[in-house]
């Protein structure tokens, strides 16, 4: 949960641009967003020599300079490679390293994991990409611990997250560390996706869309968003859609990619950033309203969950106390 050193964020831009991840980058991070206030980011494109470079389709980019841009930032965007076999400039890596040293966040998108692999920083660490380049990513870099299965993975100082569209769950994440659930709600209602999808999260799950007439697990998801307070057994579940346990589950890890326990645990965290943002209550009576029961569970998942207390979020993003 630590702040953003500061406001300033770079993007990558390569001959051969993944456009779809550069203009994601863009949406985020370089809109002007009066909502925010005036400590939004803002956002510049940088090249290895400072030129236009190429994108496909005939088109081009026009970067604001070189990798001197990126001695006084506070977050570097990589928006993928471009191609897993293409080598790591060797100016690009030393920029990196050095901005990283100086305290700067690193993301990564998709293939990009591979040039913050080669720079080291991954070493020892956990990290993803897209599920297609996973076990590349695990060959040509032995010491980093690769992890298809998620979306994204936060480091604290250095973040990679898996295909095109995980990118923008994990820039939403980072707004969300920087300015609170509130601001990355807004953003997230601005581009007409879903707010909030936690890292651990399935890259692919089997079914990820529902024959016509047949979505009955949406309804019920409704229904537990609502009842948050209340306890939710599978058995119960089950029951409300007419499946035995086994076939419930099944069904549930098959459509979300993740377990009834976790997905309510996910949106109890959440129900409870909510709260401590924009209420007076105190912390066991959120514990109580978002169904943790106890104060004491509430501080274990929150912690478990962001790196923080209940009360540390609450000092930092909450509208009482002053944002």
């Amino acid at each position: 949960m630590a702040p953003a050193p500061n406001r300033n964020v770079a993007v990558l831009v390569y001959d051969g641009l993944c456009l779809f991840e550069f203009a994601c980058v863009a949406e985020v991070f370089g809109l002007h967003r009066p909502e925010a206030g005036p400590d939004w980011y803002t956002l510049r494109t940088v090249s290895l020599d400072g030129g236009p470079v190429r994108t496909p389709f005939g088109g081009s980019v026009v970067p604001a300079g070189g990798l001197a841009r990126l001695r006084n930032v506070g977050t570097i965007v990589i928006p993928g490679w471009p191609g897993v076999d293409v080598p790591v400039p060797d100016v690009l890596v030393a920029a990196l390293r050095s901005a990283h040293r100086k305290g700067a966040r690193l993301l990564s998108i998709c293939s990009g994991a591979f040039v913050l692999a080669a720079t080291g920083l991954l070493d020892g660490h956990r990290a993803t990409t897209h599920w297609r380049y996973a076990q590349t990513l695990r060959t040509c870099f032995p010491r980093v611990h690769v992890d298809p299965d998620v979306l994204y993975v936060d480091n604290g100082q250095v973040l990679t997250s898996a295909g095109s569209a995980a990118g923008l769950d994990l820039m939403l994440h980072l707004v969300r560390r920087d300015f609170g659930s509130r601001m990355a709600n807004t953003v997230a209602r601005r581009l007409v996706v879903p707010p909030h999808r936690e890292g651990g999260q399935a890259q692919f799950v089997q079914r990820p869309v529902a024959a016509p007439g047949r979505d009955r697990l949406s309804p019920l998801l409704d229904r537990m968003r609502r009842s948050l307070d209340r306890p939710h057994t599978v058995a119960d579940l089950a029951s409300q859609l007419a499946m035995s346990e086994r076939s419930f589950l099944r069904h549930f890890q098959a459509a979300t990619g993740t377990s009834p326990h976790d997905w309510l645990t996910g949106a109890r965290v959440q129900h409870a950033q909510e709260m401590l943002e924009n209420t007076r209550l105190p912390v066991d009576r959120i514990a109580e309203k978002c169904g943790f029961g106890t104060a004491t569970t509430l501080r274990h998942h929150f912690r478990q969950r962001l790196g923080t207390s209940p009360t540390a979020y609450r000092q930092r993003f909450g509208a009482v106390a002053g944002r």
